[in-house]
C-alpha cells in the first residue's frame, strides 16, 4: 500500500460521522458502509493529500486499483474516484485504461460511481482517442452488462459541440427497448445534455423514436424545449 492509499483512508476514517454515515448507506443502498464522510468534504479533505500527487503511470494506475479493491467504506471507491481525474493522470486517459474502468464499472454496478467513471475518465478517454474509443463504446452499448450500457450512453454528457452525434444515436438505439429505469434515465439525461446544444437533432431522434422511447426518457429529453 502506497503512502498516498494509506493517507486516503485515515483521513476519511478518521472524518467520519457514524450517525450520517447510517443514513448514506441506507439512501445509496450500499453492500460496503460509509464513514459518513459528505460529498464536499470529502473533496476539501482529498484536495491537500492530492496537490502534490506525482506518480509515475505504473503508480497511479496501482493506487487506483488499491484503493477501490480494497475498499472497505464507499468514500474509499469515491477517492479512487479522484485519484482516476487527477490532473496528473490526463495524458494516461486512453484505450489501455479501458480494462480498469471497465472493473470499476461493474464492481461499482451503482449510479454514483458508474455516472462518475462514465462521464469523466471514460469520456476524456474517448475526447482524446476518438477512433479506437468510439469502436469499443459502440461494443459496449450492447454488452450485456446494464452498467456498461448506461456507461456508454452518458459517456458524452458534457462534450457539447464535440458530441459524436451517430455514436450517441447508437448507443440510444441499442437501449431504446431496455425496460429498466437506469437506462431510460440514462436515455434522456444524455439527450437532455445535449438539446442544449442542438435542439433540433434531439427532437427529430424523439419524434424518429415515437413510442418506442418510455415516457421518462422523453420527458427528460424534451425537458427544456417546452
Amino acid at each position: 500500500m502506497t503512502q498516498v492509499v494509506e493517507q486516503i483512508r485515515a483521513t476519511l476514517a478518521a472524518a467520519g460521522d457514524p450517525g450520517r454515515a447510517a443514513g448514506q448507506q441506507a439512501y445509496m443502498k450500499s453492500a460496503l458502509p460509509y464513514h459518513g464522510v459528505t460529498l464536499p468534504e470529502l473533496r476539501r479533505l482529498l484536495r491537500p493529500l492530492l496537490a502534490d500527487y506525482r506518480p509515475t503511470r505504473v503508480e497511479w494506475k496501482a493506487d487506483v486499483r488499491a484503493l477501490w479493491d480494497g475498499a472497505t467504506h464507499r468514500e474509499e471507491w469515491y477517492g479512487a474516484i479522484a485519484l482516476l481525474r487527477h490532473r496528473a493522470a490526463r495524458p494516461w486517459l486512453a484505450p489501455e485504461l479501458v480494462p480498469l474502468l471497465r472493473h470499476c464499472i461493474v464492481t461499482g454496478a451503482w449510479w454514483d460511481v458508474v455516472d462518475e467513471v462514465a462521464t469523466h475518465p471514460l469520456g476524456d478517454a474517448l475526447l482524446a482517442h476518438p477512433a479506437s474509443m468510439t469502436l469499443l463504446l459502440r461494443g459496449w452499448a450492447a454488452d450485456e452488462d446494464p452498467w456498461i450500457r448506461r456507461a456508454s450512453v452518458i459517456c458524452q454528457v458534457g462534450h457539447r459541440d464535440a458530441t459524436d452525434t451517430d455514436l450517441l444515436r447508437h448507443a440510444v438505439l441499442a437501449n431504446v427497448d431496455d425496460p429498466t429505469f437506469w437506462l431510460r434515465k440514462a436515455i434522456g439525461w444524455a439527450l437532455r445534455d445535449y438539446a442544449r446544444t442542438d435542439p433540433t437533432w434531439v427532437v427529430a431522434l424523439v419524434e424518429e423514436l415515437g413510442e418506442r422511447l418510455s415516457g421518462l426518457s422523453r420527458r427528460e429529453a424534451l425537458k427544456h424545449q417546452q
